[in-house]
């Protein structure tokens, strides 16, 4: 998520849209964790030849599996469709119109600024925040509400129903937890100062090329071709070197979540099913804990992102 002076108003302007989707996507997270118990009545069944159902031992055939397991599973897949489908139309519509505002008041606000302003501040530097970082806000503004509610509702639903299982699992799959979301601090920050450097490189290439385009009858009138062929190459070699830094800590980023998030199933799946390997009563209950994971991912993706987007803000005003 993104918060400022400018930003803070399309909160309470689209609060509307907003909490349908934040309702959406509550839904969503609750139907996915109903999945594992469907999941463990199916292998219950299937090992012991019933299934504890509302505290009555009921007979494990056809008719239950059809009534009590696979027309629940069809709703909640239904629902879980239409509920990805709203969170997304509310979130990421609302984003799209975040954007257009925002441009349509930058564009009515450089319309009225003198001749003096462009002359300090050149056109090209301009245009790159009326593209690169109106773009990075609105994706932003979707993407990150979307992963920072998804990564809180979905980690505690998660840890909630993992530490009713077992609390020793459960805290073991917290330590990879923790180390990524620090990792993810420490690279996020890094990554938003190449990000940074990354915007500036691309704003003064946009301006050398405006100005060339703009005053091409001067260079040729004074031959200056190969001067200006020379610069822009350096200008293309400091954006190009720029992008490849900002890909790098990117990419050691998705390294880095990857590897704790695996290492969180790996946990689940090696303990657990110890656990489950040793239990009398079969229970069947480690597959909610993969939704762990998952919310690790997004939590670890949804801080350099906030970073990326404030920097734009930033750099807009």
């Amino acid at each position: 998520m993104i918060f400022g002076r400018h930003i803070n108003r399309y909160y309470w302007k689209y609060a509307g849209f907003l909490l349908l989707g934040l309702v959406s996507l509550v839904a969503v997270d609750v139907l996915q964790l109903m999945i594992p118990n469907l999941y463990q009545m199916v292998i219950n069944g299937m090992n012991q030849g019933y299934v504890d159902f509302r505290g009555v031992q009921t007979p494990f055939d056809m008719d239950f599996l059809l009534d009590r397991i696979c027309m629940p599973m069809v709703g909640i897949i239904l629902a879980i469709v239409f509920g990805r489908f709203l969170w997304r139309i509310m979130f990421f519509g609302s984003a799209i119109r975040v954007e257009n505002d925002l441009r349509s008041r930058m564009f009515d606000n450089a319309k009225d600024l003198s001749q003096q302003y462009y002359q300090i501040n050149k056109v090209g530097s301009l245009m790159s925040l009326f593209t690169n970082d109106l773009d990075t806000v609105q994706e932003c503004f979707g993407w990150g509400i979307m992963m920072f509610f998804d990564a809180l509702l979905m980690g505690t639903l998660a840890v909630v129903k993992m530490w009713q299982m077992d609390m020793i699992l459960t805290l073991l799959s917290l330590i990879p937890t923790a180390l990524l979301l620090a990792s993810a601090t420490v690279v996020g920050r890094y990554m938003m100062k190449k990000w940074d450097i990354r915007q500036e490189a691309f704003s003064r290439l946009s301006d050398f090329s405006q100005e060339s385009f703009s005053g091409i009858a001067v260079i040729k009138a004074f031959v200056k071709e190969a001067k200006e062929l020379m610069a822009f190459r350096k200008l293309n070699i400091d954006n190009e070197k720029a992008n490849i830094d900002h890909t790098k800590a990117s990419v050691l980023l998705r390294i880095l979540v990857t590897l704790f998030v695996e290492s969180v199933i790996c946990i689940i799946l090696g303990y657990g099913g110890y656990l489950v390997y040793k239990s009398d009563d079969l229970q069947r209950q480690g597959v909610a804990g993969t939704d762990r994971g998952a919310s690790g991912r997004k939590a670890g993706c949804a801080g350099p992102a906030r970073g990326k987007a404030a920097g734009a803000d930033r750099r807009r005003h």
